[in-house]
Order: C-alpha cells, then structure tokens, then sequence
C-alpha cells in the first residue's frame, strides 16, 4: 500500500479503536471481577445461604475424609498429604471458582497417574502439583482452552474407563490382603492378584467385601428416597437422604469401631491404616530437588523423570474438572477460562503446603449439589472439616482398615465406568467405538497416559479419514427415458479428497446412466486440488457421451472451476427443480460469472 493511500488513516484509526476495546475490556472492573468471582457472589450472601452451604460442606466433608486417605494410599504418599489436598484447594477455589457446586480435592485419576513417580520420592507429588497448576494456569491466561476441545467424548471417556478399571484392579491387593505389587497397569494388578491368590487373608477380605456391600445398598436406599413421594414420612426420608451421602464416611466409621473394639480384646485380624502425622503441613517452596537411591536428583532430572507423559496431569486436571462444572452447571453457562485460572491457582498455592494434584471431584460435587449447596462457600466449609480432622482426630484414623478404603474406591471406580457409551456407540459410529475401545485397552494395558495418547492419534486417524472419504449420499432416478444419478457431497472437499471424487466419478459413471448431477446444496467449500481434478475427469467422461450438470453451486466455488477451466459455468444450473435441465427445456443457466 503506498503511503499515499487514502485509505491509511482510516486503517489505522480502526486498528487503535479495537487496540483501545481490548485494552478496556481487560483493565474493566467487571472484567477482574469475573476473575474474581467471591466478589460478585459475597456481597448478596446471606443467612440462608450459609445454613445450606454448611450442611453441604459438611456433608461432603465427611466424604472428603475417607477418600482423601484413600486416594493418597493409592498415590503412595503418606495419608495426611490426601487430606491437606483437600483443604487449601478447597479454601483457593472458594475464592477462584466460578462454579458452586464443584469441590476440588485429589482424585483416583490424578492419584493413579501419580503413583510410579512418587514410587521413586514423595518430593514428586509437591512439584507435580506446582507443575500443573502452572500449566493450566497457563492455559487459563493464555485463553487456550479451545484446545481441549480436540479431544473427542469417546476418548475422554475410554481414559475415564480405563482409570476406574486400573484403580480398581489395584484395590484388590488391599482388598484381599495378599502379597506382591499392586501393579501399574489393570493387567498388571490382576496378573499379580492371580499370582498371589493363595496369600488370600480371610478376615480382611470379608470386611472389604461387606464394606462394598453396604456402600452399594446405601446408594440404592437414597434412591429409594429419592423415588419416595409419601408425604407423612418426607421430613424422616430427607435427613435420612442426607445421611446416607455421607455413606462413606460411615461405613469407615463403623469398620474402625470394630477395629478398635477387637484391639481392646488383644485381637487385631485387620491390616491397619497406621499412624498419620497429624497438624499443619510444613509450608515452603515446592521441592526443586530431592534424593533417589541416596543420590540427589536435580530439578531438571525431576523434569525428565516426568518426561512428556507429565503434561497429561493438567490436562486430566482440567478436563475432570471443565467436564464436571458443565455437567451440573444446568443451564448456566461455563467460564472454560476462569476455570483453568481456578484449578490451576488451586495447585500452584496448594503446592506450597505438602499437597499432591487435586481437580474436580464427580463424586464429591455430586453430593455438593445434592445437599443444596448455595455458594462457593460450601469449599471453605468443606475445607474447615477436614481440617478439623487432620489436626484434632488423627489418633482415630489409625484403626482405620485399608480394607474399607480399598471397598470405598471400588465403589467409587465402578461409577466411573460408563457402559451406556459402548452402547450407543455401537449403534450409531462404530469408528467412534473403536476409538474408546483403543483408548481403554492401551490404557489398561499400557498406561493411562498412553491410553489417551493412543486414543486421540486414533481419533486424528478418524477424522482425517472423513476428510479423505467424505461423505456423498447417491440417489438414482429416470427423467423422461433418461437414467441420471444424483451425487450430493456434504460438508466440505478438503486436499485429502482429491483422488478420491475423480475415483467417485468414474465408479457412477460405468453405469447406465447419461446424465450425472453433483447437487452441492450442502457443500460448503471445496479445495483447488479437488477443483482441478474434478474439472479433468468431468472433461474425460464427457468425451464418453456423458453429461454433467452441477447444481446449486456456491458462487465462490463456481468462480473458483470457471478460473480454473474458463467456459466451464456452462455446465452450471440452478433452480428449484434439476428436471428442466436434464430435458433441455426452458433452461435457465447460472449468469455469467465474469
């Protein structure tokens, strides 16, 4: 453009106005709001408010107990670290979250992925969580969360499969009490369970059994509830709903009563949580290094023991998260962005006080929403129970059976599964099924991250296959005593394509038809590669005594075949019937393009 263009000033006048709106709308005061979102909710908080946020908090906080344990079990990390993972993301969400309903904590997922580093040092899980949440974090300020939008629902969920598959296929060593390794993958674990199945100790595999079995009938009597619509009992039948959400935190109770009780007898048939240190964490800068094998492993060796297969932690993290705030956000809409601002400052500020990768939890946030919860204050409160436990009930988490933790992960696992997807996957895209089904078997097999890996190559595989082979519905039909076929592609005919729509051609054309009509009413673009060879075999067949007609042709693609092959508009209709043209009569071409 030379400098004498008129139309410089006006560019420029029009770049400083939208530099101008950007600027306005991130230094907006509503703006830093919405990134702060306890001061849009805290100035209309109320009474009723608290009363619902406390009930919920503490029914969730109950919850948030025995699975906090159990979850840092699972990890390898000592048990108050599950606990502490509970407490100060739960206090940074209140304050970052935009969603009520979600409670934040350590989950069986990021639990799993965490296990084999932590297998190494427990330095691992403190920097795995100040990783993460500056990955996230990251993304959140960035506003890169479009990103997650290329992992499809099958894959997400066969990685949910194949987590629940492996967490539970190692609960069974706890479960049943026999030796060996738990094992890293869902083979692995019942590779050694059926190793070792003559270790098999009968007390805790009762007690493992009968926790299950009293979860299981718990769940289902709050179902019933939930069925009842008798008015005389309603009041009884919702206190009794509420405290049958807290169903895990009883069944543990019940089972460390028993213990207790058999340790003042002097009989103890039960493998033990054990001590847990007790009172704050030590507060300080994540580990930057630590020592392995009485060596000292460096920051940047920590790095490369994480190695690539790292980066699927945050994303875990995020995607439980987004996935579990849209699922009981209703018809609310959800900021995808502050969300990722949220978790990620829930792991970076929690890092600094001894606490392993926390996320969304399904279940917890279940039980959040079904007590009512009114505000992003049920976390505080939530937050304020399990600290209550860790600095002043610690001594009564000591009888505590491994073999009740290990029931309530099961339980917890097995409504992670989701088997109403393989049903309708079959039904309706078995290219989608074999994603999930790849998913799950590499993940079960391999590796959780590898599962997701494998699964999304598969699923870029799958699209660019429909790319490659796009879909063209063909319909034959008879004008007059001509035979004709109608080709409809839909969507849009990318490079990959362009061998294949000639190859479509030739195949209709050996036939008996005379005329072929390409309808393109739902054809949105189409590459210059496609162009070309589409115009070439056009040419070739019609030296055959074959004869084209391309109908509702966008204007942009039809500029692009007459640039290409000028005269070739000639063979351009358009109208509400294509039985005209076939015929020859009253024709009413496409006007000139140039």
């Amino acid at each position: 453009m030379e400098d004498n263009d008129p139309r410089r000033p006006l560019l420029g006048t029009r770049r400083e106005n939208r530099y101008r709106r950007v600027a306005s709308k991130l230094c907006s005061l509503d703006s830093w709001r919405r990134r702060l979102p306890i001061t849009i909710w805290l100035p209309n908080y109320c009474v009723e408010y608290l009363i619902r946020d406390i009930i919920a908090g503490v029914t969730v906080g109950l919850t948030s107990i025995p699975q906090g344990i159990a979850y840092a079990i699972v990890a390898g990390v000592p048990p108050q670290v599950g606990l502490y993972s509970s407490i100060f993301p739960g206090i940074v969400y209140a304050l970052f979250g935009s969603c009520k309903d979600v409670t934040v904590g350590p989950t069986a997922i990021l639990s799993a992925l965490l296990a084999k580093h932590v297998a190494r040092s427990v330095d691992f899980a403190y920097l795995a969580a100040f990783l993460s949440g500056c990955c996230v974090l990251l993304l959140g300020v960035l506003q890169l969360g479009f990103l997650l939008d290329f992992i499809s629902k099958p894959v997400i969920s066969g990685f949910t499969t194949a987590a629940a598959l492996q967490i539970a296929a190692s609960q069974l060593k706890t479960l049943f009490r026999i030796s060996g390794k738990s094992g890293d993958t869902f083979v692995s674990a019942l590779v050694n369970f059926f190793t070792n199945i003559a270790t098999v100790q009968l007390w805790d595999t009762v007690l493992g059994i009968a926790s299950i079995i009293a979860l299981i009938i718990l769940k289902k009597s709050v179902i019933a509830v939930a069925d009842s619509d008798s008015s005389c009992r309603r009041n009884t039948l919702k206190t009794w709903k509420y405290l049958v959400q807290a169903r895990n935190a009883i069944v543990v109770l019940i089972a460390a009563i028993i213990a207790f009780v058999l340790h003042l007898y002097g009989r103890m048939p039960f493998a033990l949580t054990g001590k847990i240190e007790g009172g704050l964490p030590r507060f300080g800068l994540p580990p930057f290094s630590t020592t392995v094998n009485n060596e000292t492993v460096g920051f940047e060796g920590m790095l490369q023991e994480f190695g690539p297969e790292g980066l699927v932690m945050p994303l875990v993290a995020i995607l439980e998260s987004i996935a579990i705030a849209k699922a009981f956000a209703g018809s609310t809409t959800v900021d995808a962005t502050q969300e990722m601002i949220a978790i990620g400052m829930c792991n970076l500020l929690a890092s600094f006080a001894q606490s392993m990768p926390a996320t969304g939890s399904f279940t917890r946030t279940a039980i959040n929403h079904a007590s009512g919860v009114m505000t992003p204050a049920g976390s505080l409160v939530k937050a304020s129970i399990v600290l209550l436990s860790v600095t002043l009930l610690t001594e009564a988490f000591y009888f505590i059976p491994r073999a009740t933790l290990a029931g309530v992960i099961v339980v917890a696992m097995a409504s992670l599964i989701d088997v109403q997807i393989v049903r309708r996957l079959w039904r309706n895209s078995k290219l989608q099924l074999l994603v999930f089904v790849v998913t799950v078997v590499t993940g079960a097999s391999v590796g959780l991250e590898y599962g997701i890996l494998a699964g999304a190559a598969v699923d870029v595989l799958r699209t660019l296959a429909a790319a490659a082979r796009p879909h063209i519905t063909t319909q034959s039909f008879k004008v007059g005593n001509q035979d004709c076929i109608c080709l409809t592609p839909v969507g849009s005919l990318s490079y990959a394509c362009a061998e294949y729509i000639p190859m479509m051609l030739q195949r209709r054309a050996r036939g008996r038809a005379t005329t072929i009509v390409l309808d393109a009413k739902h054809l949105n673009s189409m590459d210059i590669g496609v162009a070309e060879n589409l115009i070439s075999s056009i040419l070739d067949l019609e030296e055959k005594n074959l004869r084209f007609l391309l109908w509702n042709l966008p204007e942009h693609i039809a500029r692009l075949l007459e640039d290409i092959q000028p005269g070739f508009d000639t063979r351009i209709v358009s109208g509400p019937s294509i039985d005209q043209h076939i015929l020859g009569l009253d024709v009413v071409r496409r006007d000139p393009i140039y």
